[in-house]
């Protein structure tokens, strides 16, 4: 199992040194294992080149087997922890930066607390990627808009409102709520998070298009820009706690809101470890910002 675990992230990373990084192996014992398993199944699995590792023709038409392999190995060996009892466990999670900052130290605590030896391995990204990894096994579940998510089941937990968000001192500051026609002659600094953003359908609803500058993936890059006076934006109300931005942040007309979800493939088939965490999540939601 080793040898298609490898190759499983050499693939998600692009590089067998990442790879064996990641792994703890060397390169050269990672090379080993992927040239045995070729040597095993008669098929050139995978190309290097300057950019990266890619798989053949070959490779990708056999690669989506490698992973439910890999995936059912780890299940079962969740099974098994799970059978001996919640001692030990990965929880690999998708997050965005609000949720991240926000919502997950407080959660972490808690849930070490009770299961001190469960590892968590987060990847942050947006509504795209995050449900791609949850379809490909990369997860085991992630924070999405169920109104971005297709293919996977969500569970809606919360729903918080997007504020404008202006340099001190900005005219439209003047305006509580701020037209959201208004903002839109303005140079706009959109947050990227795929192929849903709720800004942008909250401005197609109206029959309008945004002014799109720049285009950024980290919310608290934007803050910096916009008290810089590069443009203004619009962010989800949790991310703007605790910041010490010099800014204006202004509801929007008509308003904006935000709804978050735990989205995963098949909640049967999570491991306990992420199970007794979503849970946790659902009984702690009304604690939330």
């Amino acid at each position: 199992m080793n040898r298609y675990i490898a190759l499983q992230k050499i693939i998600e990373l692009g590089s067998f040194t990442k790879a064996a990084e990641a792994l703890g192996y060397t390169q050269s014992a990672m090379s080993q294992m992927i040239t045995s398993l070729e040597n095993e199944l008669s098929i050139k699995l995978v190309n290097r080149c300057r950019s990266g590792t890619r798989l053949t023709a070959e490779g990708a038409e056999l690669y989506p087997y490698v992973e439910s392999l890999v995936n059912q190995y780890r299940a079962t060996q969740e099974k098994v922890k799970d059978i001996k009892g919640l001692e030990t466990g990965v929880i690999r999670m998708g997050t965005i930066s609000s949720i991240s900052a926000h919502w997950l130290p407080e959660l972490l605590k808690k849930f070490q607390t009770d299961y001190p030896a469960v590892e968590f391995v987060l990847h942050q990204g947006d509504y795209t990627s995050i449900q791609e990894w949850i379809k490909t096994g990369t997860i085991d579940f992630g924070f999405v808009n169920p109104a971005a998510a297709s293919g996977i089941k969500t569970v809606p937990l919360k729903q918080g409102e997007m504020l404008a968000v202006l340099p001190e001192g900005h005219p439209l500051a003047e305006l509580d709520p701020v037209p959201l026609k208004e903002l839109a002659r303005e140079p706009f600094i959109l947050l990227e998070e795929g192929h849903y953003y709720e800004p942008l359908e909250g401005f197609k609803a109206e029959g309008i298009t945004p002014n799109v500058k720049y285009t950024l993936h980290d919310d608290y890059s934007i803050m910096t820009m916009v008290e810089a006076g590069l443009g203004i934006s619009i962010l989800a109300e949790l991310v703007l706690h605790r910041t010490h931005y010099r800014l204006a942040l202004r509801r929007t007309e008509p308003p904006i809101y935000r709804t978050v979800a735990v989205g995963y493939k098949d909640y049967g088939s999570l491991p306990m470890a992420a199970k007794r965490f979503i849970e946790l999540l659902k009984a702690s939601v009304d604690m939330l910002p």
